[in-house]
């Protein structure tokens, strides 16, 4: 009941304001670094031995980078069993392995979808998984 009251009241207050509040220019702001990901490297995808680094942001850094909803989601899990949360950016993790990274990009897992071999080749899950699998 609140909500739609003041909602009402911000739609009556942009309407008396004649729309200015919307059209003004909003401030410059900082963009969250999930949207500053680097470009996909040029050259045959399907070819293996990429960077992982780039790779990972690059196809996982919207969710996965520091911003992400995937980062927020893990940092709110990982917190929740008593670790840090630096815990919830899959960089810093060091209890992934390469084979469960895998499995999981491929079959998803809770809110993340599974990636099909369009969204991320198999040459380049294997360089991400190498680069997130530091447990072995």
């Amino acid at each position: 009941m609140t909500r739609m009251f003041s909602r009402a009241v911000l739609v009556a207050a942009m309407v008396v304001a004649g729309g200015s509040a919307v059209l003004a220019d909003p401030p410059a702001m900082m963009m969250p670094p999930y949207m500053l990901r680097p470009a996909a490297p040029a050259g045959d995808r399907l070819k293996p031995g990429g960077d992982g680094k780039t790779l990972f942001e690059v196809h996982c850094g919207y969710c996965h980078l520091l911003g992400g909803m995937g980062t927020n989601l893990l940092t709110k899990q990982r917190m929740m069993m008593g670790e840090t949360p630096d815990k919830g950016l899959l960089a810093n993790r060091t209890d992934l392995t390469a084979d469960y990274v895998k499995s999981v990009v491929r079959a998803g897992k809770g809110a993340m979808p599974a990636q099909t071999k369009v969204d991320v080749t198999d040459a380049e899950l294997e360089a991400v998984s190498k680069y997130l699998g530091k447990a072995g």
